[in-house]
């Protein structure tokens, strides 16, 4: 049914839990899981004009590779993970990878780095679900359950 779970990370803790779910489906579908960071170029467009913009995100892509990095060290031994690192709005760019002839699923965390101030999904998951052309599975983050949590839980397939 899958072949293909695009994962978007933010390299958060909570993408974790997330992650649980994606490496399950992954395993039940022998499926490949595709990490995806997006370096939010827009994030640091308002920076001042001395502000050395290639310092900028070259710092940000080393955080993304951290990020994906972290994705293939949690993923079981028989699960194949690819990594991605993109520019540009972090929504559009989730819904162009996922397009019809990439993935077949989004897994994706209600919140990311700025959940806790967000209500109901959070914005970018929020304009991934109302546009994207694939299924995206969206999985309830509580900081408070991070909390209780052992360093590296893992869902159990039956």
């Amino acid at each position: 049914m899958y072949d293909c779970i695009l994962v978007p990370t933010d390299g958060s803790r909570e993408v974790e839990r997330a992650l649980e779910y994606a490496f399950d489906l992954a395993q039940l579908h022998n499926a490949t899981i595709r990490a995806l960071y997006v370096v939010n170029a827009a994030g640091y467009g308002g920076l001042p004009m001395e502000t050395a913009l290639e310092g900028v995100s070259d710092a940000l892509r080393g955080e993304g590779q951290m990020a994906v990095d972290r994705v293939a060290e949690l993923a079981p031994d028989d699960v194949t993970v690819e990594t991605a690192i993109r520019e540009g709005s972090p929504s559009q760019v989730i819904v162009d990878e996922a397009g019809p002839e990439a993935c077949d699923l989004i897994v994706m965390g209600t919140h990311g780095r700025g959940g806790i101030d967000r209500l109901l999904l959070g914005s970018v998951t929020e304009r991934v679900v109302r546009r994207a052309s694939v299924p995206v599975l969206t999985v309830q983050v509580d900081p408070v359950d991070l909390e209780d949590r052992p360093e590296e839980p893992r869902l159990t397939a039956e």
